[in-house]
Order: C-alpha cells, then sequence, then structure tokens
C-alpha cells in the first residue's frame, strides 16, 4: 500500500513539473501551450464564411491607395453572399436528367425562393458563356429552374456529376465578382 501511495505521489509530482515545463515562459521565448498559439503563428481563416469573404476584401480595399470609398458597398455584398448561403443551405432541389443534361428545380421558403430568383438566372449568364453548354433559367410559381444540356456525352457526364449546386458553384469568378460588388459596381444585378 506504502509503495502504491509513493508511486502515485511521484506520478503527481512529475506530471505537475512537466505542465509548469510547459507552460513556464522565459523572456525571448514564443508560447507553445495547448491554449496559445505560437507569436508568430498567421490564421488564413477569419472567420465564418460570409465574414471571412468580407475580411478578406476588406483587407484587398485597405491596401489599395485607389480605392474610391465613396462607393464601396460592404451592405451589398453581405446581401449577396446571404443569398449564397441561403442557395446552399435552404434551397430545396429535384433534379432530373434529360437526354443530354439536366433540369434542376430549386424551391424553399419565401425568402430562399427571393435568393434563388436573384442569383440562378445571373449565375445562368455567367455559365451560359461556356460554349459546352446550353443554360437557361426560368422563374416558377415555386422557385426556380435551370436547364443545362450539351450535345457532347461528356459534357453531359460533367453536367449530371456537377448537379445544381456544383454548376451554381462553378466558373470562378466569384471572387473577382465580390470584389466588384465591394467596390460599387453592380456586375450583376443582385
Amino acid at each position: 500500500m506504502r509503495a502504491t501511495l509513493i508511486l502515485t505521489a511521484i506520478a503527481l509530482i512529475g506530471g505537475a513539473a512537466s505542465t509548469i515545463a510547459q507552460t513556464s515562459h522565459v523572456h525571448g521565448t514564443k508560447h507553445t501551450s495547448h491554449d496559445q498559439a505560437p507569436v508568430d503563428a498567421v490564421l488564413t481563416e477569419p472567420g465564418q464564411g460570409a465574414f471571412a469573404a468580407l475580411s478578406e476584401v476588406v483587407r484587398v480595399l485597405e491596401a489599395d491607395p485607389t480605392t474610391d470609398w465613396s462607393r464601396v458597398d460592404l451592405t451589398g455584398l453581405r446581401a449577396h453572399l446571404i443569398d449564397m448561403d441561403r442557395l446552399v443551405t435552404d434551397a430545396i432541389v429535384t433534379q432530373s436528367s434529360l437526354p443530354n443534361g439536366i433540369i434542376a428545380s430549386a424551391t424553399g421558403d419565401a425568402t430562399t425562393v427571393a435568393a434563388l430568383r436573384r442569383m440562378v438566372p445571373a449565375h445562368a449568364a455567367q455559365l451560359a458563356l461556356d460554349e459546352r453548354w446550353s443554360v437557361e433559367a426560368k422563374n416558377t410559381d415555386t422557385g426556380v429552374d435551370l436547364h443545362v444540356t450539351s450535345d457532347n456525352p461528356a459534357v453531359v457526364a460533367r453536367i449530371r456529376g456537377l448537379g445544381f449546386f456544383g454548376l451554381m458553384a462553378s466558373q470562378d469568378h466569384h471572387r473577382a465578382h465580390h470584389l466588384k460588388m465591394a467596390r460599387g459596381e453592380d456586375v450583376h444585378g443582385h
């Protein structure tokens, strides 16, 4: 019994010494305990998605000496980011295969439908710039229909693989679009 107590005491003292050694601070050293990152660590994600996008845009605007602050519209960009989030998280999409592509019918609550009607036609116009497929977006009584088709079987497979959400996220124009919106250049009217 006495041996067990002695071993337990040694383990506790050793654990305490280890903890003190890990968290003690010598002038000029960097903290590395579990609750503090090294002083020179750089975060790459400034927060939740919309907040991160706004933070990145603000950083770019502030670094650009030609920014016309009288035109900056971060409130409009925020509204657009909310629409994007609503499209991805709240839209209810029924997708059907066509012989040469898909038709996706997107709906949701009234706020989601309003976001879909702002987002889908504008993004369909961007998608239509790609000559590999034909794109049409139509408002319906319950939301928006997106038709994407092609005569090329490989492109049809791509359309089906991307589906509604992949098509909405494709065409890497979003960052440039967001920066233009923030600068007060309303590029899509949404």
